[in-house]
Formats: C-alpha cells, structure tokens, sequence
C-alpha cells in the first residue's frame, strides 16, 4: 500500500480548519483536521510533509512521525506541529480502515465503554474566524441560534443556561467570565471589583444546583501570576473541578508555584507541542490535570505518549475538543482507551449545529456521556456536501 495523494481542505466560513485527506493506491483513504494558522499549516503540509510522504506505506506510522514535523517547529503548537498532527491523525485513520477495526482496538481496547461529557459553554461561532491573537472580540457573543449561545447565557442567565445542561443529562460545565474583565488589558491585572463580578456566575449556579453540577473555570492565559492566585482563592469557595490556563504556558516555574499553593487543581497543555514540553510540565508539577489536543500536540501518538507519562506521575488527563468533529471522533477514541481520563469536552453549540454539516457522523452523545460507533478508523468521513460548497478549497499534491 502506498500513498498516491495528499489533500488538504478547507472552507471560508469555518476559516480556522484545516483538513487533510491521504489516498493510497488501493482506493482507502483517510482523514485528519486541525485547527489555527491554517495557511501556515497547509504551507507545512504541502512543502514538508507530502515530498516526503507520497509513496510510503501509511502503516509505518512510528517511521513517518519524525520526518513530517521538519527541522524547526519541535516546540509548542508551531505550523509545523499541526501539520504533523492532521497527517497523524490520518495515517491512523487510515491504519484502522486497512485492518477493518475501529481506532480504539488499535491501542489494546476501551477500558470503558462510554465516558461523561463536559460543556464549554461557546457558542456557534466562537473562535471560527482568522485572528491576530485570542481575545474576546472572536468569541462571537449574540450571534447564532440563542439555544446554544451559551457564552452569552453565562454571563447573563448562569442559572438557566446550567439548568438546560443538566435537562440533557450533561452534569459538568466549563465557562470564562474573567476573559471579559481583563484580556484587553495588557498588563493581565484584575481588579477587586472585576474579582467580583467575575464570581457572581459560579456563586448563583451553586447556589441553585448545589453539586449538581461541575463546575470549571478558562482563564485562557490572560493573566499575570499575582492575578491568577487572586482569582483562583476567589474561586475556591466554590469547589470548581479545575482552572483551566491561569498563566501563559511559556514558565513551568510559574505553574508549578501557583499549582503548590492552592488545593484547586490546575488543568493546562493544550497549547503544547511534542512529548518533551509535557515531561517538562509534568516534572515541574505545574498542574493536576494534564489537558492536550491532539491535533496540536503531535497526533495520535504524542498524545498516547503523554498520556501514559501522566499516568506513571499519578495524574489524570483530559482531551480539547472545540476545534472540530474528527479531532472530537480521535479525542474520543483515545478516552476510551485511555485509563486516566474520566471526561471528555465538547461545545454543544459545534456539536449539535455546524459539525453535523461537515461530516458523515459523529461520536453518540447520548443522556451525558459520549461514544464512538465501532466503524472501522475514526468512524467518519467528510461529507460529500462539503466538496458542493463554494467556499471549499482544496489544494493536492500527487505522487509523480
């Protein structure tokens, strides 16, 4: 079997994703996606990964994953990285439709056979437009059905929007009021009165729902050391599950100092690139939840990786989703394999609106918790509307 062909694809309206389909001369093909920096990321793919990739056999996995990333990019979630995720991400698709098995019998089998499901409170159109950096002008409050604009339900109805996830079943919600109280401010400060606003919504969900449901808290990098410690006390009364990103990821020595002086567990590394970053991480004790994305990260196999040093250091991991609907079907094939993850995040407002548009199936989500079919691969593929829309790019290379 050999690789014949390398697509990548992309649609205007959702401008931050990048497809990636491999073909082989057998007719199988098969798909990854990836998310941010999509022109820099095709430009990888293209320019690095297909010269060397067209031609070999796909099921040489463990050989092709150092020569997709190149010579720079071994860092962080560089273009380099994301494009040898959406690769990786592909290859084992492919692996899997070769072999006629779903993606988790690749890893030696579920260890349970669905897993609950947690909310970020996004909406449809949160974060599905180019931009210079992530701040809150992106996040696309006020738009799109008001059923699922659950960022502005969060700061204006906290209580009701928790209530319609309990109504579904979905018992942990993730939301962000600080972003709105500080990301515009350079010097990543929150005053005392922001302080306060900030915990109205977790203050008036437990006081309406008690522990009922989970609750945790993005703080999405925008703050310096002494304003994260203030939030993270001001948030403790209210037990959240974790504190998502309370300083930028670039000083494991900043995380590790936060993470040893509260009892609230800090959940970090989606951002993160290659195993070496998350040792780095993992040994400093910077947080109590290791979190990643597969599609930044490395692919597949970085993320097996790194769940198992979690595991050896007795911490639990968690998969990103809120990116795309194949790296939400490959975070959760990894979950169900993966015995130190216990949840699995989704945006309901992606899930239950554009997502269904852009493939032929998704992860069951069924009373709260989340399954994959049993199809062979990731058990999806793009749907054929998508290549009928006007805004789709596609751009291939081809073995010669």
């Amino acid at each position: 079997m050999r690789i014949t062909s390398i697509e990548t694809i992309r649609v205007a309206e959702f401008a931050n994703l990048v497809w990636v389909r491999l073909t082989t001369d057998e007719g199988l093909t098969g798909i990854g996606e990836t998310y941010f920096g999509p022109d820099a990321t095709e430009a990888h793919i293209h320019g690095v990964v297909a010269p060397y990739l067209l031609g070999k056999d796909p099921r040489d996995i463990n050989t092709h994953t150092d020569y997709m990333l190149g010579y720079l990019g071994r860092t962080g979630s560089s273009a380099e990285q994301r494009g040898r995720s959406a690769t990786d991400i592909a290859l084992w698709d492919l692996l899997g439709k070769s072999l006629g098995v779903p993606l988790y019998q690749l890893f030696g089998g579920k260890v349970r056979d669905r897993l609950p499901i947690y909310n970020t409170c996004a909406n449809m159109n949160y974060n599905t437009k180019p931009a210079a950096s992530h701040s809150t002008f992106d996040y696309g409050t006020g738009q799109g059905p008001a059923r699922f604009d659950d960022t502005d339900a969060f700061l204006k109805r906290p209580v009701e929007l928790a209530g319609s996830l309990l109504d579904m079943g979905i018992t942990g919600m993730k939301i962000w009021p600080f972003d709105f109280l500080g990301s515009d401010v350079v010097d990543g400060n929150i005053s005392t009165a922001g302080l306060r606003k900030g915990v109205a919504a977790f203050r008036e969900i437990r006081k309406a729902y008690g522990d009922k449901i989970d609750l945790m808290c993005e703080m999405h990098a925008f703050w310096n050391l002494p304003s994260a410690r203030r939030i993270i006390e001001a948030l403790a009364e209210f037990e959240p599950s974790w504190v998502e990103d309370p300083v930028p990821l670039d000083q494991m020595s900043s995380l590790a100092a936060l993470q040893a002086s509260t009892p609230v567990l800090i959940g970090t590394g989606e951002t993160l690139g290659g195993i070496g970053a998350y040792k780095s991480l993992i040994d400093a004790k910077g947080c109590g939840l290791v979190i990643y994305d597969v599609s930044w990260s490395g692919g597949i196999g970085n993320a097996r990786k790194v769940a198992a040093m979690a595991e050896a250091a007795h911490l639990p991991v968690a998969l990103h989703d809120c990116t795309g609907p194949v790296v939400l079907a490959a975070s959760t094939h990894l979950a169900l394999a993966t015995r130190n993850c216990f949840t699995q995040e989704i945006a309901r407002a992606y899930y239950f609106t554009w997502y269904r548009d852009l493939v032929t199936d998704l992860p069951p989500v069924e009373n709260g918790t989340i399954t994959v079919s049993g199809k062979p691969g990731l058990g999806l593929e793009l749907s054929p509307d998508l290549f009928k829309r006007e805004d789709v790019k596609v751009k291939c290379s081809i073995l010669e």
